[in-house]
């Protein structure tokens, strides 16, 4: 009898470890598939996890090869403006976070928050960085069927939205003002043509 308890028990703990292990690599696999950077960082600065997207995000940032421990100068910054600012908030979720522009195409928001993880005794800092042309990239294609746009038009409404002025449009699409204007004109029409039954109702 005290062998098959010793059994039941050792196959229990098999299961969890199975399960844990399971877990632990299901959430490993959707932090690596996320399209934002995602940082873990201790509050002297250490690199603890950085997902794959965080890694293209810094090789942007740097503009050469950068060493996988390294963390660009903006993000730390704001990390330690977050510790340093940290005893105001102790009681509240407290989030910093800035804007880091390298070109129109390439704006990133960070985010920075403080973490209990287990098996840390002081909280860690986690990291997030998105790509805004990306987000709203994906916002356009969404507008881009919804008011059943052309491709040109598509190409036009992305800059639009990215805000690029008429004369910008014309200039990196090599067309006209004016054939910007005429495409412009069409895309509002659509728009309305779209909100105007759902008012409607």
């Amino acid at each position: 009898m005290m062998t098959l308890t010793k059994t039941l028990v050792e196959t229990q703990q098999l299961e969890n470890i199975n399960y844990d292990l399971q877990r632990s690599n299901f959430l490993q696999e959707v932090i690596e598939g996320l399209e934002d950077g995602i940082l873990i960082l201790s509050n002297t600065g250490k690199l603890l996890h950085a997902n794959g997207s965080a890694h293209q995000f810094f090789c942007q940032f740097h503009q050469e090869n950068c060493p996988d421990n390294f963390v660009p100068p903006a993000i730390w910054n704001l990390c330690e403006s977050l510790l340093s600012n940290q005893s105001c908030f102790s009681d509240k979720l407290i989030i910093f976070s800035d804007e880091l522009i390298l070109d129109k195409s390439n704006i990133f928001r960070i985010r920075v928050r403080l973490i209990d993880l287990d098996g840390f005794d002081v909280p860690c800092l986690l990291v997030t960085i998105q790509n805004q042309s990306e987000s709203l990239r994906h916002v356009v294609l969404t507008e881009v069927q919804k008011f059943e746009l052309t491709r040109r038009e598509a190409e036009i409404w992305f800059l639009y939205r990215n805000n690029y002025t008429y004369k910008e449009i014309a200039n990196k699409l090599y067309i006209t003002i004016n054939t910007v204007k005429k495409h412009m004109k069409n895309i509002h029409a659509k728009r309305q043509a779209f909100v105007m039954p759902e008012q409607q109702d």
